[in-house]
Parts: C-alpha cells; structure tokens; sequence
C-alpha cells in the first residue's frame, strides 16, 4: 500500500493548471454562484416566464372542461403539450426545480446580507474625511461663533440622523467635527422585500401539498345540490399530502341563477353580471343563503366556492322502440362559444332493439341566415326560439372499450340515423318529440334548466401569501424612496475667526445632497443671526 508524503502533495498541487478547481472549491464556487443576487433575478425571471404557459393554456386543476376541449381543439399540439407537462404545469418536476433553486439561492443570498446589515447597524458612521472640500455637493462659511457652538447646532439640526459618539478635537485650531449618518432602512427595504419573497414562495408551496382544487357541475333548481365529499366531484386535484378528512363539512343548493344579457354593441348577445343564489349548510348548523358571483367565493371554513362557468341542461327523452323511457333527465351541454351555442351528447346503452346515440347542437336563441340555423344570442327567453339540432346513431356505441367522456360519443362500430333519407340531423324545438326511423323509439325536448360550473379549492398558506405579498410593498417603497447619505460638518478656528465646512455624499446615486448642504449651511448661519437679533 502505497501513500503520498506532505512534499509530494504540495509538489502535485503545485503542478495544477490555471484555473483548476478541487472538489471542494469547485463546490464553493457553484454555492457562492448560486446564492448571487444576479442568479436569483435570473431564476425569478424564469419562473416568471414558466408560469406564462399556465396562464395561456388551461389546466386541469382549475377547468378540466376546458382543457379537455382544448385537447380535443389541437390533436396535434396536445401529444407534445401532454409531455412538457403544460396542462398541469404547477405540478411539473422542471416548474419545482426552478421553484427550489430560487428558494435556496433567495435563502442563500440573504442571511449573509443580514448578518451585514446587522454588523452596520451597530457601527458608527465613519469618520469626518480630511478633505471635506474635495467632496461633490460641499460648501464652506466663516463665522464668528465658536466651534463648539456650531457643531451643537448641528446636532440639533441632524437629530434624524445617527451621529458619531467621537468628536474630533485639535488643540492648536480648535478643530471639532460632526459626523451623521441616515437612510439605514433602505438595505431593511431590499432585505424585507426579498424575505417576503420567500414568505410567497413558502405559502404557494404549502398551499400546493396541503391544499387542493376541484370542480363540479351543479344544476340550478336541484334538490340534492352538492356535498363536499370526493364522489361529488367532476374533476379533483389534490396536494401531495392532503387527507380526505381536511374537506370541511358543507353542503349547498343552487335555487336560482341570473346573468344580465348584453343587447346592443360588439357584446350583443353575452352575457355579464352572473348571480347564483346558493343555500348552503356547514355541518349541523342552521342554513344559510349567499350571493355568489364572479371574484366573490362563498368561503366556508377554509374553503372557497368559486363560480366560474354556466350554461344549459336540456331535459331529453328517449323512449326506446318498446315504448320504455331508455333515457331522461338534464343533458349538461358544453358552450362552445360565447353566446352559449353549445354541444352535447346523449346515450341510451339500454335501448332495445338496439342502443341509440344522439350528439349536437343546442341553440338557446335560433335564428336562420342564408337558411342555415345560427345562434343569435345566449339568452333564452322564454325557450320560444330554443332547438335542440341532433344527429342521432343507432348499434354498437362502444362502451365496452373502456371509460368514455360523457361528452364524447364513440360511433366508430354505430350507424347513422335521420328522420329521412336526406341525413339531416333531428331539430326539436322546445316540447317537441320526433320519431326515430324503423320503430326505434322516439327522442322528446322536454325542458331547459340551467348549470353552473363551480370550483371548490382549499389553499393552506393564503394568509401568509397575502403578507408576503404586503411586505413586499412596503420594502420595495423603502429601497425606492429612502435615500441613504452622509454628512459632515466641521468647525474649526482660522485668523481669529470659525470656518465651517459642510459636505454630504449620497450612497444610492441620484439624491440631491447639493439641496441638503446648501440647506444646513443657511439653517446654521441663520441660528446665529436669529441670537443676535434677540
């Protein structure tokens, strides 16, 4: 076994190429390159720009419905998009990489800079420099007024600033000093507005684990409403420690739902002002009505009820060719634009003599242009101009393949049906039933109710989140507005007389300190002659 002496080491690190790091320094240099303030604006930078995409696409954790169509909107983007992870973009390991980096290099960067700012804050403000007079903003008097005259009024005038406890002293001119300092708070500015960063961080963080996000459709006018547990849910997202027993204990109704309707301008036709009037009930207690509308949740406990969506439930039904009622009920149909043009899909397994399927159109107010049907506007009315347009397919509709959307009709193994030989689809107007070919049975348009799509979200941390977001406002005001400057006065005894010399120096750049020189310097001559006018 052979080992290397003292003399060979140093001989072998003395041999290292310029510029050739060790393990131990090269780690040193990737910690002191990642705790920069330069790579921590760089990381916020990028995190800024990695949430872009989960504001442009949508996500499954906030609207499954409208991801969904998007997919459905861009098959080829989708494939790619589902890679990158740009549907849940929140939830990506690239997104929490660059998440964590940013919290250990903010973490990094600024307890150093507070051990720093504590050791200023204990110092003194430096010395009077021997040549005040070389300074930019200076000024220089002559009085008859002692040395130690001036220099108290000088502390007088700079009560808001830290003044050194030393006093120089010369015996041979009488030579005295003052020596002031402000604008400490401006590093506390910069230093409260990057905790606060992590403050947001932290409380994003908890929320993400903790909490979680779900969405529901809800009819307007149900009796059974919805409750707060996991089967309720359409879609649900939770966090990566959450427990099903942190839902709160709440259920509501949705009796009613308003939306004021624009007539006139670019807008005719959409709709503004949503109000769903909700009962609601937390545990045993007593219920209680609510309001909800857009940006005002119903909070209950820690949780929110945000309403985001509506839309239309055609009440359809199908009888099948014995007579029996195969299917009945609200159909939820999907708006596809803003004027509440929507699609649905309906589905009658259980159809004898075969299985029947029906997917379109729903116009809440039809109109024709060049003889095409066209959707002139979302509000319904009294249902007069309401029609259901439906293609409709009778056989095999596939549901032994697996799960399907109840949005999507698979008719790859099914035959197309009209209500002639041209094709066309089965226009019901509202209360009206059309037969369907070959003693098939019969489909009716009963009824329209509506919908609302609501999301229910818990995020542990908001509280805290809304703090840093405060405190990042009142430190960036302080780093903005407070000016840290030194100033120097001094006295001393020439040809009988007191010369007095006045400088300031601004730290941050921009200040005006020529204003602050030239300010002190009057305020001092005029202490004297207000004295000997007295």
């Amino acid at each position: 076994m052979s080992t290397t002496s003292a003399p060979d080491q140093e001989k072998k690190d003395s041999v290292r190429r310029p510029g050739e790091l060790n393990a131990r320094e090269l780690a040193r240099w990737g910690w002191r390159q990642l705790t920069s303030m330069r790579t921590a604006l760089i990381l916020l930078l990028l995190l800024a720009l990695a949430a872009v995409p989960g504001s442009l696409i949508p996500q499954d954790g906030v609207d499954s419905l409208k991801a969904d169509q998007w997919r459905e909107a861009h098959t080829t983007l989708t494939p790619i998009y589902e890679k990158l992870g740009l549907f849940n973009v929140y939830s990506t390991p690239w997104f929490a990489a660059i998440y964590l980096l940013l919290m250990v290099s903010l973490v990094g960067c600024i307890i150093p800079r507070c051990l720093v700012y504590a050791r200023a804050m204990r110092a003194e403000p430096p010395a009077t420099p021997a040549k005040l007079t070389r300074l930019p903003d200076s000024t220089t008097y002559v009085t008859d007024e002692e040395p130690a005259e001036v220099l108290a009024a000088a502390r007088k005038q700079l009560r808001g600033y830290r003044i050194r406890k030393e006093v120089s002293t010369s015996s041979t001119t009488g030579e005295q000093s003052v020596s002031a300092e402000k604008g400490y708070l401006r590093e506390a500015g910069n230093l409260i507005f990057h905790m606060s960063l992590i403050i947001v961080l932290v409380a994003f963080a908890t929320g993400s684990l903790f909490g979680y996000k779900g969405g529901v459709i809800v009819l307007v006018g149900e009796e059974y409403g919805f409750a707060n547990e996991l089967s309720q849910y359409d879609d649900f997202k939770p966090g990566s420690l959450f427990a099903p027993e942190d839902l709160d204990d709440f259920s509501f109704k949705i009796d009613d739902f308003k939306a004021e309707w624009l007539s006139t301008g670019a807008g005719a036709g959409t709709a503004r002002g949503f109000n769903s009037k909700i009962r609601y009930t937390t545990g045993s207690s007593e219920e209680k009505s609510y309001d909800l509308r857009v940006n005002h949740p119903l909070t209950i406990g820690g949780t929110d009820v945000f309403l985001l969506a509506h839309g239309y439930a055609p009440v359809i039904t199908v009888r099948d060719g014995n007579g029996d009622v195969a299917y009945s009920g609200p159909t939820i149909f999907l708006p596809q634009s803003q004027n509440l043009l929507s699609f649905g899909v309906v589905k009658a397994p259980y159809a004898s003599p075969e299985e029947l399927g029906f997917q379109g159109l729903f116009y809440p107010f039809e109109g024709t242009v060049d003889g095409e049907p066209v959707n002139l506007m979302g509000d319904i009315g009294d249902g007069s101009h309401a029609m259901l347009s439906l293609q409709g397919f009778r056989g095999d509709l596939n549901l032994d393949a697996g799960p399907q959307s109840v949005y999507a009709l698979d008719t790859s193994k099914a035959n197309m049906m009209s209500p002639d030989e041209t094709g066309k689809a089965f226009n019901l107007r509202l209360g009206e039933t059309a037969e369907l070919p070959d003693g098939l049975g019969s489909i009716s348009f009963d009824d329209v109710q509506q919908w609302n799509r609501v999301q229910i979200s818990k995020s542990p941390g908001k509280e805290w989140a809304l703090l840093g977001v405060s405190l990042a406002l009142v430190g960036l005001l302080g780093s903005l507005f407070i000016r840290p400057r030194r100033v120097w006065v001094r006295a001393r005894r020439v040809d009988g007389r007191t010369l007095v010399e006045i400088a300031a120096l601004d730290r941050s750049g921009g200040g005006d300190t020529a204003a602050v020189v030239t300010g002190l310097a009057e305020t001092l001559r005029g202490a004297r002659t207000q004295e000997e006018n007295r």
